[in-house]
């Protein structure tokens, strides 16, 4: 199963003292947008998503059909055929993806101490 780009989301509640504290970690600004709350920040190949206001909990994200460059990638598993696997295995589901479309979609599961995994496909 091909899972895509790793990141973490982090649920932040002062974006600006958490971008300069990444900032100083070595992570430079990679996507987003300040003003609405949100920014993705990357070192080398580990990328960091920041939220302030958006969601609870911290989150792990997968994004299927890109890189770590947020590029895509030609050979990937879409996102209703993982979701799929993933429900021939017994697992819950907290969202799923629509399985009568294609592109972007996105689905949420809870691994066993209770950390949702996002994966999200923007392709």
């Amino acid at each position: 199963m091909k899972l895509g780009a790793f990141s973490i989301s982090l649920s932040v509640k002062d974006i600006k003292a958490s971008k300069a504290f990444y900032e100083n970690l070595g992570f430079k600004v990679f996507a987003g947008d300040l003003e609405r709350n949100y920014l993705i920040m990357k070192n080398e190949s580990s990328l960091v998503g920041l939220f302030q206001d958006m969601f609870d909990n911290n989150i792990l994200t997968f994004n299927p059909g890109w890189d770590t460059d947020a590029q895509l990638v030609e050979n990937f598993d879409d996102v209703r055929a993982i979701q799929k696997d993933l429900k021939s295995k017994g697992f819950k589901f907290v969202t799923e993806a629509d399985e009568d479309t294609s592109g972007p979609a996105s689905f949420v599961i809870l691994d066993p101490d209770g950390n949702a995994i996002l994966i999200d496909q923007h392709v």
